[in-house]
Parts: C-alpha cells; sequence; structure tokens
C-alpha cells in the first residue's frame, strides 16, 4: 500500500488512492484484453460463409479504504480493500457471406416462449376476473 508518509489528516496518514487503484485495476486490464477478441471472437468459414461470434462483456468493482483511531485517540490501524467481477455472454454471431453482412442475435426463442407464457398467464388471470 502506498502511503504518503509526510502527509497527514488528523493524526493519520493520508493513503495514495491514485496509485492504489492502479494496482487493484491492473489485473482487469490483462483479464480484458486491448483487442477486439475480448468482445469478437475468431472468424470462423465453412464454405461460403464466414461466422464471427459476439460477446456482450460486463464488469465491476468496488474498492474503499480508510485509517482509524484507537480508543485513547492514538493512530491506530488502515486498510484498504477492493474486489470486482467480469461476465462475458454469448450474444449472437456476425455472419458475411458475398451477398450480406448480418447479425444474428442468440436467445429470440426464448425471449418468444417468455412473451407466450406471460399471455396464457395473463389470460388465466382475466379469465378468473371475469367469472366472479
Amino acid at each position: 500500500m502506498d502511503i504518503d508518509e509526510n502527509a497527514t489528516h488528523g493524526g493519520a496518514h493520508e493513503i495514495d488512492v491514485e496509485v492504489t487503484g492502479r494496482r487493484l485495476l491492473s489485473p482487469l486490464e490483462s483479464i480484458l484484453g486491448t483487442d477486439t477478441k475480448t468482445v469478437y471472437g475468431d472468424p470462423v468459414t465453412v464454405g461460403e460463409k464466414t461466422v464471427i461470434p459476439a460477446a456482450s462483456i460486463t464488469y465491476g468493482m468496488g474498492m474503499g479504504g480508510g485509517t482509524g483511531t484507537d480508543e485513547t485517540g492514538e493512530e491506530g490501524g488502515e486498510g484498504f480493500g477492493g474486489g470486482g467481477g467480469v461476465r462475458a455472454t454469448p450474444i449472437g454471431v456476425v455472419e458475411v457471406t458475398a451477398d450480406e453482412t448480418r447479425f444474428v442475435k442468440f436467445g429470440t426463442e426464448r425471449r418468444l416462449a417468455g412473451i407466450f407464457a406471460l399471455g396464457v398467464a395473463l389470460g388465466l388471470v382475466l379469465g378468473r376476473l371475469r367469472r366472479r
């Protein structure tokens, strides 16, 4: 942890948040990478068609820190921590042929089934209310 030994605030050392934040974020750079293959996979060509997989990348993180004093007002401990996560979800493919390039989204069948089920449930509820 980087601490500015000369800077104090209320008797406690200040934490260099910028440097510490960079240290926490640097592993994220290696996970996500810096090229398009993070979102678009390697192209696969079969016959006259090339398929490029696509994904949605979601990440989140949090960090915090602080210092404290003991019961007598003497300088106490300090702490800093952080955590995060990364998720990649396949969302579709880009299909490239001599005639066209199009995006084919995954999961449309599941979405249509959900809409259908919602319609059936709504119909049942309205039918019961109507009979009363």
